[in-house]
């Protein structure tokens, strides 16, 4: 028997006019959370194809294996919080670029260990000093204790949602 994880009950359906209730997208904070995303997501993806023929998530997997000096595409999935078929495909392509090593994993002898090779760990150290250029950029106009809130806030959606959808809590 599969035990399923519990949910928790989605919020009652309310009517769309009750109350005055009325969903505006730009006050409605899923929405404003995802556009940001996207607007940095592709500011960044543009400078990393450019100039290392990179998508994010090659880069999401490159910064996770630099972290975690190896690692299970299951592992990738969880860290990266991408899906499988993304952690696939990235893994597959920094493979064929010769920027991560498969081997075997001993614990089970199915699955693959990914790690940086020589060549991956190189492109890591010439990115990411300019990820965290972009990073500084972008919080610029912010002081330490607003950035500091902000990563702790953001901290907690990601949290709750993971509770929501049932989900174990995300990895930091």
């Amino acid at each position: 028997m599969n035990a399923q994880p519990s949910r928790q009950t989605a919020p009652a359906r309310q009517p769309a006019q009750s109350a005055g209730a009325l969903l505006r997208l730009a006050d409605y904070l899923p929405y404003r959370l995802s556009t940001a995303s996207n607007a940095v997501s592709r500011l960044i993806a543009r400078a990393y194809e450019d100039r290392f023929g990179l998508a994010i998530p090659e880069w999401r997997l490159i910064c996770v294996l630099a972290e975690e000096g190896e690692a299970t595409q299951a592992g990738l999935v969880v860290r990266s919080g991408m899906d499988k078929v993304t952690v696939s495909r990235a893994a597959a392509g920094l493979a064929r670029r010769r920027l991560v090593e498969r081997r075997r994993n001993p614990a089970d002898g199915r699955s693959q260990v990914l790690a940086l090779s020589a060549a991956g760990a190189s492109l890591h150290a010439e990115v990411a000093p300019l990820a965290l250029a972009y990073e500084a950029a972008l919080i610029s106009g912010l002081a330490p204790d607003e950035v500091a809130q902000l990563k702790r806030l953001l901290a907690r959606l990601q949290s709750a949602a993971a509770a929501l959808a049932g989900e174990p809590a995300p990895a930091r």
